[in-house]
């Protein structure tokens, strides 16, 4: 993903994450502002980690040696599973930071939980 591209889709996953959690109170929306910019790079990252596994595959050969070959996992996908934990732990933080009568959208706040709750 060239960097321009990265910079746009981070900037529209920062906005989406802050109007889903505008109506935090002041206090929560400051801690929520450095939870968000980390998750929508984690985000534009992720997707960047896809296109990059989808082309080379999930895994790579190795040579140790002239007589010690085989495959091993690609450190693309490595970082990714890592990093999906990470934004998933990030999501789930914004979402914990929202009391039950926070004004969230429903159906957002619905998607959030569920992303939350997967691992």
């Amino acid at each position: 993903m060239a960097e321009f591209i990265k910079n746009k889709y981070i900037k529209q996953e920062t906005t989406k994450y802050k109007k889903i959690f505008a109506n935090l109170p002041k206090d929560r929306l400051k801690i929520a502002t450095g939870l968000i910019e980390r998750a929508a790079f984690m985000a534009a990252s992720l997707k960047e980690l896809e296109a990059a596994i989808n082309e080379k595959g999930y895994t790579d050969e190795y040579q140790n040696g002239e007589n010690q070959r085989g495959t091993k996992k690609a450190p693309e996908v490595e970082i990714y599973n890592t990093m999906v934990k990470n934004y998933t732990a990030a999501i789930k933080a914004l979402v914990d930071m929202a009391p039950e009568d926070s004004g969230l959208d429903p159906e957002a706040a619905a998607i959030l939980n569920h992303i939350a709750k997967r691992k």
